[in-house]
């Protein structure tokens, strides 16, 4: 039992170190000129290509699938937009900002996802019961933490500059301006991000085909990105692909990140509920801060420590909150299970995904 648990956070903590991986080589390979139009482009094109036969190997011979109709087809459509604006609108954030930020501003999705229950009236916000009360403190918490980072940067704590060129730091070393713009764009990231989880779902409660949903979202995200990218990048060397750092962060991220991330996702969530799998999520700050420190030359600042740590605790509280409404929604449904017969659960977990 143990060692299975520590086994799924090890995973776990790689994909957070895959993630600001990624974040960390898009900085790097912006920084030497690497459009992000071009590279969204590439990237899901690129993860198309794998996940074409994939799908099909998997439908023809382990699971047919069901019929994709007009309605559901929508419903990817809508989905797929909001993917290709979050990755726009998470790649210039850290082209204006850095890994670290764009790591931090993560951990902002549960308290959109709060809000936006909230005001679509999906969840009532009762502050007399403990659950909802540590949402709203750490949904506040979250926002707070966020615009400190975001408006404040403060002295210079760690800054390592003996590796690298000092034209290279210059380009690294972003203004205040820039900054506030970048930390801008990710909050709009990770609000879509929110909205997006909620389509996903939405999408999968009634077609739980998860290697077709995939295929046909990347594709049409590799479609919209191509009519963005051509509108938006107008130079023709921007579209040649070399052998330097622009080629290693597509295939990055086209292959490391949508085929190893989810399956990793996929057999943590199965094992152990969405709640457990996102609670690693802030120690991907931890991650970013190494990394841009080691490999971009980065300056860590104080803002950095200080909103991140509140942004930790927001996240805590906003997942303690939601582990708490679990359990209480479990308990009731045993109750009532017992009260009457035990075959409903019994019937629900044999159908659990």
């Amino acid at each position: 039992m143990w060692s299975s648990g520590l086994l799924i956070i090890a995973l776990l903590l790689t994909v957070e170190c895959m993630e600001v991986g990624l974040n960390t080589l898009n900085k790097a390979a912006t920084t030497r000129g690497m459009s992000n139009f071009v590279f969204i482009f590439y990237a899901n094109a690129l993860a198309l290509f794998f996940l074409l036969p994939s799908t099909f190997i998997y439908h023809s011979r382990i699971r047919p699938c069901r019929k994709l109709d007009f309605s559901m087809f929508c419903r990817m459509f809508l989905l797929a937009l909001l993917s290709c604006s979050v990755q726009i609108l998470l790649y210039f954030g850290i082209e204006y900002s850095n890994p670290t930020l764009a790591s931090a501003m993560t951990d902002l999705v549960p308290a959109f996802t709060f809000l936006i229950a909230v005001i679509t009236g999906m969840e009532k916000l009762g502050l007399k019961v403990k659950s909802s009360l540590a949402k709203f403190i750490g949904t506040i918490t979250l926002l707070i933490g966020a615009l400190l980072m975001t408006f404040y940067r403060g002295p210079p704590i760690i800054f390592n500059k003996s590796k690298f060129p000092k034209y290279y730091h210059q380009l690294l070393i972003t203004t205040k301006s820039s900054w506030i713009l970048g930390g801008f764009l990710l909050g709009g990231a990770n609000f879509l991000l929110a909205l997006l989880y909620i389509v996903q779902a939405w999408i999968i409660n009634d077609f739980p085909e998860e290697f077709m949903m995939t295929t046909v979202t990347c594709g049409l995200v590799t479609i919209m990105s191509a009519v963005v990218a051509l509108i938006a990048e107008r130079n023709p060397s921007s579209w040649r692909l070399k052998p330097d750092l622009e080629l290693i962060t597509i295939c990055y991220a086209a292959i490391l990140m949508v085929f190893l991330r989810s399956l990793i996702f996929v057999w943590a969530l199965k094992k152990k509920g969405p709640v457990f799998v996102v609670m690693v999520k802030p120690l991907g700050m931890v991650a970013a801060v190494i990394l841009g420190v080691t490999f971009l030359g980065d300056i860590l600042h104080v803002g950095n420590v200080i909103g991140g740590t509140i942004i930790a605790l927001g996240f805590y509280s906003v997942m303690w909150g939601k582990a708490k409404e679990e359990i209480c929604v479990e308990d009731i449904s045993m109750d009532t299970g017992s009260a009457t017969t035990t075959v409903p659960l019994l019937h629900r977990q044999s159908h659990n995904p």
